[in-house]
């Protein structure tokens, strides 16, 4: 009977964390580290890269430039989601770099040099990786811990919704310790010899969280600023460890 009651209050304790997310009224959109309009561009370059560029087939490959011109004004039109802003610049200055291996393609499709087009299509194709890099989150636990956090630093903390930000503590707290739980090998695959900084870095903003949490009890307004700033900053400290 004890483990029954004490089961059930964790699952109206992780209903009670959801149900306060929600009331909060996000679009899911907002907080989804995705560009649909760079999604497309897979349809094209899919096929692209691994079929006809491998085959050399030159009209095929010749024959993908009105969807390549059109995707691409899709793509310098499109708009950034919520969570993606603090990524604006380096999306811009990607952009330019994937708008110019665009037209090379173009032109190398207007000529008769078969290598020409090869390497423009090479290019297309690294640019479009490029661009996924710059908007893809650097791991699941991190991208998860994000998106409360964009909430209550660009929805919350604005208006100085402090009540509404400590219904989130308990949330966001969980989310911190899992990102001290990735795996160490997982890690070592994206970060080599950067991994102590993770373990570093992680460590603070666990300790900022909780300390949020703490803070947010008070009556001190100022307290509460300075600590909803230690744990954003410290959110951009680790993110910049996988830079």
């Amino acid at each position: 009977m004890k483990k029954l009651f004490v089961f059930l209050c964790f699952v109206f304790l992780v209903i009670a964390v959801k149900t306060s997310f929600a009331q909060i009224h996000i679009d899911s959109t907002e907080i989804s580290s995705s560009v649909p309009e760079l999604s497309d561009f897979h349809k094209i370059i899919a096929p692209m890269w691994h079929q006809a560029y491998p085959d050399k087939d030159m009209a095929t490959l010749k024959g993908y430039v009105p969807q390549i011109k059109e995707s691409m004004k899709a793509i310098n039109n499109a708009i950034l989601p919520g969570i993606l802003k603090d990524k604006e610049d380096a999306w811009k200055s990607q952009l330019k770099e994937f708008n110019a291996a665009a037209e090379n393609y173009y032109r190398a499709a207007e000529g008769t040099v078969d290598d020409s087009l090869l390497v423009a299509a090479e290019k297309l194709h690294f640019n479009y990786e490029m661009m996924n890099r710059v908007i893809r989150p650097v791991i699941k636990e991190i991208d998860e811990y994000h998106q409360v956090l964009y909430v209550i630093y660009h929805k919350l903390y604005p208006d100085k919704k402090y009540d509404e930000i400590a219904g989130l503590m308990d949330n966001l707290i969980e989310k911190a310790d899992a990102i001290q739980k990735v795996p160490a090998e997982k890690l070592k695959k994206r970060l080599g010899d950067n991994v102590s900084k993770f373990n570093s870095a992680s460590e603070e903003l666990y300790k900022a969280t909780v300390s949020l949490k703490e803070t947010l009890k008070g009556s001190d307004l100022k307290a509460k600023d300075e600590a909803i700033e230690a744990m954003h900053s410290l959110y951009q400290r680790l993110e910049s460890v996988f830079e």
